[in-house]
């Protein structure tokens, strides 16, 4: 039988991974042979997740030192230190943005391989569920033609032909060929138990899978809704926004190493399937699926001949020999027993329909169409799979490193913040050029508005209306208001704002006006 197999060889990042140390949770060596249902190999994923544990601690611990010291130096040239703490926030938010932005940009991507390769994996499972479905299907329906119809025919002839002892003969013999054939029906491997588990597979790969890229993806818009947040709140120099910054950006932190540890032990476990696939599924078949067969569907070698291959041998031989059969007993049993012509031509077409069963019960049992899909299967986790994870792994470390660097300028923007606030506090109120009296000269206008110069008219109607201010004491001297009046060039309908608060007519004002005594 010709082999169409494509061998499979691990990548170079499936065996690195497989050899990371496999340790248990008392630090002793575990084999790295994957084995999910084994409670030591369970613990040697869980010691993974706990290193990463400790990590995030240790992070943590240096970003708390850092921030004490940051919090307690003091820097003695006060300017100096406002320009480069100024210089040095902006940088790094600028910094840790970028960052982000190619830790989301990575993350999108592993994220993207990784779901192809599950979902490649699916339908990979699917096809395979499918053929072997297939397989039961067309057994059992030609188990079923032989035991029942066929045994039918053969009663109703058996009665028909009873005064021929030849012709029963005959039919003794179609009968031994229909046993033949069930015999070797029954000799093929019940998918039943196989498919369900398949199927169960897939229903929860599926599922897992898709809260696994729906998390990622959430975790992706936090992720940049941070960034944004955190240059958002350096730019308007607000200190809520940086107080919320700081306490977001530990959250960050930890969903950013909890991811990490997750893909960490997925990656690792896949890696220790992925280096000897073939010797897993061998130990777990084992005892449900013959060893003979499971070999010819693994490899499909050439060196390997079918386990089925003698079984349809003989399914063939004992169709043909039948068709044979009947077709004598047409040519030569029914112009003699008419009423036998219906049996036999139902018969004739139950063995077309079983003939034509035969050859795609042999298509399907070929070890190419199985192989492909379990190549496909290998290549989707083994290929895509773990290289996405490793993407998702690296989008953790760099996202780690965003929010720790935007964590630690942090304090310094505060206290950038609480300085210039203080200097704004230093400056007198009534300075024009202090920021703060500005915006409280916006916000509260002054009660009244100055008064202009006020114009009298020498006329008699100008002076009854003129409303007199309430009198004020002044000593200043005549030759002040006298200097005033040359300034005016001698003008009576200009007059200096002080006299008119003394409560007194102008001079001049008071000679134009008749006496009404």
């Amino acid at each position: 039988m010709p082999a169409a197999r494509v061998e499979y060889v691990a990548p170079w990042w499936v065996v690195w991974l497989h050899s990371v140390p496999h340790l248990g949770l008392r630090l002793q060596p575990v084999d790295s042979t994957f084995s999910p249902r084994d409670e030591s190999y369970r613990e040697s994923l869980l010691f993974l997740g706990l290193v990463a544990a400790v990590c995030l601690g240790l992070h943590l611990i240096l970003l708390t030192a850092y921030l004490v010291c940051v919090c307690c130096c003091r820097q003695d040239d006060a300017v100096q230190a406002k320009r480069r703490s100024s210089c040095c926030v902006t940088w790094t938010a600028v910094v840790a943005g970028l960052i982000c932005c190619a830790a989301v940009g990575v993350g999108f991507y592993g994220n993207s391989e990784t779901n192809d390769g599950v979902y490649q994996l699916i339908y990979s499972l699917d096809n395979a569920n499918h053929t072997f479905s297939g397989i039961d299907t067309l057994v059992s329906g030609t188990t079923q033609k032989m035991k029942v119809e066929l045994e039918q025919h053969l009663t109703r002839l058996s009665e028909i032909f009873a005064a021929r002892g030849d012709y029963i003969q005959t039919l003794k013999f179609m009968q031994q060929m229909a046993g033949n054939i069930l015999g070797q029906l029954s000799g093929f491997p019940e998918w039943g138990e196989v498919t369900a588990e398949l199927t169960k597979l897939s229903d929860q790969t599926g599922y897992v899978e898709y809260y696994r890229w729906l998390s990622y993806l959430l975790l992706f818009i936090l992720d940049l809704v941070l960034c944004f947040i955190a240059c958002l709140g350096l730019a308007k120099r607000s200190r809520c926004l940086l107080a919320l910054m700081l306490c977001c950006g530990l959250l960050a932190l930890l969903l950013s190493w909890t991811s990490l540890a997750a893909d960490t032990a997925t990656a690792v476990a896949t890696s220790d399937f992925c280096v000897a696939p073939d010797t897993f599924i061998l130990n777990i078949t084992e005892g449900q699926i013959r060893t003979e067969v499971t070999r010819y569907y693994l490899y499909c070698s050439q060196s390997l001949s079918s386990p089925f291959q003698q079984a349809l041998t003989i399914f063939q031989r004992s169709l043909t020999t039948m068709q044979i059969q009947v077709v004598g007993l047409l040519q030569f049993a029914v112009p003699l027993f008419p009423t036998a012509e219906k049996d036999l031509l139902g018969i004739q077409l139950l063995l077309n329909s079983s003939e034509s069963s035969l050859h795609q019960l042999t298509a399907m049992l070929d070890c190419r169409g199985l192989h492909k899909d379990y190549l496909d299967a290998l290549t989707g986790i083994c290929y895509d799979g773990i290289e996405g994870l490793l993407y998702l792994g690296l989008f953790s470390l760099l996202a780690a490193l965003a929010f720790s660097t935007v964590i630690c300028a942090g304090p310094r923007a505060w206290k950038h913040l609480t300085t210039r606030d203080r200097d704004y506090d230093d400056i007198d109120d009534d300075d024009p050029f202090n920021p703060q009296a500005r915006r409280i000269a916006a916000h509260n206008p002054p009660r009244g508005q100055l008064r202009s110069f006020c114009s009298y008219s020498s006329g008699l109607g100008s002076q009854t209306s003129l409303q007199p201010p309430a009198q004020t004491i002044s000593n200043a001297p005549v030759s002040e208001y006298m200097n005033q009046a040359v300034l005016f060039g001698g003008n009576p309908r200009y007059e200096n704002v002080p006299l008119i608060g003394r409560g007194s007519p102008p001079p001049t004002l008071e000679a134009s006006v008749p006496s009404l005594v």
